[in-house]
């Protein structure tokens, strides 16, 4: 979130998240001047007003959302009351709501609807946002308040509370509060200069996933794609005004079924290069200037916290504390999957080899997923063409839903008529078993221009209970491709997997049940808040939702149950590509953020580091660094992209707790999950709920096993 104030540092997506919390004590004196920083009305406690919003309001907007902001801290730092921990702390955590629903409004329009003014608009608010969480924690008023509750009698609080006040002073410690004014002005003047930055990088991605197309013209260069394939990239063409052509549009969920199945080698590695050179292309959209400033800037700020490097000051606060700690796991795998890799590529060596002659080509990473599916298929007979007409969008969303409600006993129910940001947007409302409200899902599923590719949860409303009970309002956002009026969208194995992730952070927002907004739902630590999201994807290939949702979508029938025992039989097949793409972006970013005065150019130091690490050839960083969103579009991952594997180690062993149990519906182990894990938030310390949920610490083997490496 932008308000540096709050706590919840774990954001799922790149955009900051926005408590968007109305309680009655609200001031409205701002309020009546501009219909953007109005409190939300309508059922179900309030819904973000879509109807209502014009891009060129957004400035005027935030200046009066800041200025009543600004007013409202100021309150509190002014009260001639001694500082007590509800006239601080909880005060804090209800000032600024009309700032926090237009953040809501605008990161919407920032990531799904980046178009038309919208990137100049932000390029102003940025700043002025910036400035404001400045304000707040180099307030000294507002600090020495902060400070007389941190110290003092703690006996007679709950443990949130305890955690409440201790994340709170030491977020204004590690913000600056404790600076003298001139090394504040100082660290105002990067943190500025970074958040227009973050933005320019932001943008140039977006400019290059919009202007690299690849357009097929010649039937005979789509052979080896599936049908469905083929409609996508002819309804892609179509949405771009070149009816009777086929596009391969510049995102992920468009690159990668082409390069997995496509026969035409040089048109795979046309479109791989376009993808994996977003940000790096040497025109007005190159990212290498810009990470430079970005790291130099990190490198400064953290030496005027007294921190050694950018690295040390993001790690203190989550699980693993320190970047030693992170590399050590990262280490402990990266040789494993390098060997895999070995192993992967000599199998497709082979194939190539006698499909095309011995060493008529070497595996280059266009061709990793071509020759990876030809394995598959020659291993574990398994296509996953075979599987994908079973794979319906619609129907996995139902299969969702059905869980959610097996495990958390949650009702979803369509809501119509609510005001939405896109005709493709459905909202469901969410309740318990006996019909009580929990809270607002939103779906906005479909590819356009102007949304940023990937996949993300995003709150719009966080679930809080300190006046009044407070519904939570998410949002999961992908980016598949729309099929025409009434045809069925199918999606990979992959993108179902994906889609389960998402969702899994959707439930951990509705599962909240705590009473600060700071602590709601995602809240956690960012190597933490992974971890109901990867767990939520082990419920895809349970038998419950595949012999219900899976559905062959022309005959209704079920996966037959030996494709569904090839899925099983070659769950870890190339684990290798998966876990080394994944690991050398973090790796990476690791190791950028750990240089001390910051001075990298970055193209040159990707290589290197790639070549000391011992980086397969045939694969590339699954983000490289001129479009690394995750870590140079915010500090939200900056060196912090290894939390997805930290995660992961939490992920598999919960996951054995689940096959212990005798299945993952498996009803005591679903009710710890929901206490200690999936409800409290930031309530308690990450470890103590794992170790609460788990019965013990965390076997980090687990990991190991999920992935099919070696143990020892």
């Amino acid at each position: 979130m932008h308000r540096s104030f709050r706590l919840a540092f774990a954001a799922v997506l790149l955009f900051p998240l926005s408590l968007s919390a109305q309680t009655p004590k609200e001031s409205d004196h701002v309020n009546e001047h501009h219909v953007l920083l109005q409190p939300w009305t309508g059922r179900f406690g309030g819904v973000p007003p879509w109807n209502q919003v014009r891009p060129e309001d957004f400035v005027a907007a935030f200046d009066l959302a800041i200025a009543q902001a600004e007013a409202d801290v100021q309150a509190i730092a002014d009260n001639p009351q001694p500082a007590s921990f509800e006239n601080t702390i909880v005060a804090l955590e209800q000032a600024g709501q009309a700032l926090d629903r237009l953040q809501s409004l605008f990161g919407v329009y920032t990531s799904n609807l980046n178009l038309g003014p919208v990137p100049d608009i932000e390029r102003a608010v940025v700043p002025k946002l910036s400035e404001y969480e400045d304000s707040v924690t180099q307030n000294e008023k507002l600090f020495a308040r902060i400070a007389t509750v941190y110290e003092s009698d703690s006996s007679d609080w709950t443990t949130a509370q305890k955690r409440l006040v201790d994340d709170r002073y030491k977020q204004f410690v590690r913000q600056g509060a404790k600076l003298n004014q001139s090394d504040k002005a100082k660290l105002s003047q990067i943190n500025k200069r970074l958040a227009r930055l973050f933005t320019d990088f932001s943008q140039n991605v977006l400019a290059d996933e919009a202007g690299f197309v690849t357009w097929i013209e010649d039937k005979s260069k789509l052979a080896g794609l599936p049908d469905s394939v083929v409609a996508a990239m002819a309804g892609a063409a179509k949405q771009k005004n070149q009816p009777g052509k086929w596009a391969i549009t510049n995102t992920r969920s468009s690159m990668d079924p082409f390069l997995t199945y496509a026969d035409d080698r040089q048109l795979r590695e046309q479109v791989w290069r376009n993808y994996y050179s977003r940000g790096d292309n040497g025109d007005e959209h190159d990212n290498n200037e810009i990470i430079a400033e970005i790291l130099k800037l990190r490198a400064q700020r953290a030496k005027l916290l007294g921190y050694a490097t950018h690295a040390h000051w993001r790690l203190e606060p989550q699980m693993a504390k320190t970047p030693e700690n992170a590399m050590q796991l990262m280490m402990k795998v990266w040789p494993k999957a390098v060997a895999r890799v070995a192993e992967e590529v000599a199998d497709m060596q082979a194939v190539a080899d006698e499909e095309l002659g011995k060493d008529a080509i070497k595996i280059e990473p266009w061709d990793y997923r071509y020759y990876a599916e030809k394995v598959r298929k020659a291993k574990y007979d398994l296509d996953f063409n075979e599987v994908k007409p079973y794979l319906q969008l619609e129907k996995l969303r139902e299969g969702m839903m059905w869980a959610a409600g097996e495990l958390y006993g949650m009702q979803f129910k369509r809501v119509q008529g609510l005001p939405v940001f896109h005709p493709d947007v459905r909202v469901w409302e969410v309740t318990d078993a006996d019909g009580k409200l929990i809270g607002l899902w939103y779906l906005d599923p479909y590819a356009r221009e102007g949304k940023r590719s990937g996949a993300w949860m995003t709150a719009y409303r966080i679930q809080q209970n300190i006046d009044q009970p407070i519904a939570p309002i998410v949002s999961n956002n992908s980016n598949f491709v729309k099929g025409a009026e009434g045809e069925v969208v199918l999606i990979s194995w992959d993108d179902a997997v994906t889609l389960f992730h998402e969702f899994g952070h959707a439930l951990h927002g509705l599962s909240s049940d705590v009473k600060y907004p700071s602590q709601a739902g995602t809240s956690v630590a960012r190597d933490y808040v992974e971890f109901p999201s990867q767990l939520n994807e082990h419920w895809l290939s349970t038998p419950e939702i595949l012999n219900r949702f899976a559905l062959h979508y022309e005959t209704g029938e079920p996966m037959p149950a030996e494709l569904l025992e090839k899925i099983e039989r070659a769950s870890t097949f190339n684990e290798g590509f998966a876990t080394v793409e994944y690991l050398a972006s973090a790796l990476v970013d690791m190791k950028l953020h750990l240089v001390e005065d910051g001075n990298i150019d970055p193209d040159k130091f990707e290589r290197e580091t790639l070549a000391e690490l011992g980086m397969p050839s045939e694969i590339v960083m699954r983000h490289r660094t001129p479009h690394f969103s995750h870590i140079f579009a915010g500090d939200g991952y900056s060196a912090g992209y290894y939390s997805y594997l930290w995660a992961d180690a939490l992920t598999a062993d919960a996951a054995e707790a689940f096959e212990e149990a005798g299945g993952f519906y498996d009803p005591a182990t679903v009710q710890r999950l929901y206490r200690h894990v999936m409800s409290v938030g930031d309530t308690v310390d990450p470890a103590d709920g794992f170790r609460a949920f788990r019965g013990r610490d965390v076997d980090t083997k687990a990991l190991l096993r999920k992935r099919g490496f070696p143990v020892d």
